[in-house]
């Protein structure tokens, strides 16, 4: 269950998550005809929309909630690692639609990745699926050594963290790039009000990844914990210092 030194935190991250959700609808709904020129066909508007909406939604804030999975889910250790692992495989089924949405395009595969954004998008795409394939293999094969698992944990805490900024990052490069199109291409103002939304929609997602990763890594529960048991030992477990 939250601590109380951490609910403030959780509750700030919910608050940027509904904002950015809110934000993103918007833009895909109300300002549709940005997304393609006007001579495409329904279907391929359906594609071009879906596409920041599952990577917004369904990739970045769903794997938000399973990095904070241990902060606010009660229960058993095993439990708190069973509902990580299942939003993270779903994070991951929407990252890779997602990604599929800009297959479907008529210019081809190699035609949508030509850009930093979509270098980007593939590296975070290939660094999480390894990481959940690890986490996978590491849920249903409890038996290791634990000193391999102890050794092992910190780098994957790390990659995961390392991945979720690589992914607001790469949203941010996306973001730009839209917005720079929209400008240039289709006259779209700098003060118009799809600008301020894009632009807000940036700054939440950098706003909510502060918020995420500092929750994550937030050390109040452990010294509070400590001063209260000062002779315990801690060794660094599931993403979070436990006492032995």
């Amino acid at each position: 269950m939250a601590t109380v030194s951490s609910l403030p935190l959780l509750i700030f991250a919910r608050i940027s998550a509904l904002t950015v959700a809110f934000l993103v609808l918007i833009w895909a709904l109300v300002f549709q005809t940005s997304f393609l020129p006007l001579s495409s066909s329904h279907e391929d508007l359906i594609y071009a929309v879906l596409h920041p909406l599952f990577m917004v939604i369904g990739f970045i804030l769903v794997s938000g909630e399973a990095i904070l999975v241990h902060r606010w889910v009660p229960g058993s250790r095993n439990f708190k690692k069973s509902v990580h692992l299942s939003l993270q495989g779903m994070a991951l089924a929407c990252g890779v639609f997602g990604v599929w949405t800009k297959f479907h395009g008529k210019k081809g595969i190699v035609a949508n990745f030509y850009s930093l954004h979509s270098w980007m998008g593939l590296i975070c795409l290939f660094f999480f699926s390894a990481q959940w394939v690890v986490g996978f293999m590491s849920f249903w094969h409890r038996g290791e050594v634990r000193t391999i698992r102890v050794r092992v944990l910190p780098w994957h805490v790390f990659l995961g963290l390392y991945t979720y900024g690589l992914a607001v990052a790469t949203a941010e490069t996306g973001l730009l790039e839209k917005l720079t199109l929209l400008q240039t291409k289709r006259n779209v103002l700098r003060h118009s009000s799809e600008s301020l939304v894009v632009n807000s929609l940036g700054l939440g997602l950098a706003l909510l990844s502060g918020i995420v990763i500092l929750a994550a890594i937030s050390p109040k529960y452990h010294s509070h914990h400590y001063h209260q048991n000062p002779k315990s030992k801690f060794i660094y477990s599931d993403g979070k210092w436990v006492s032995s």
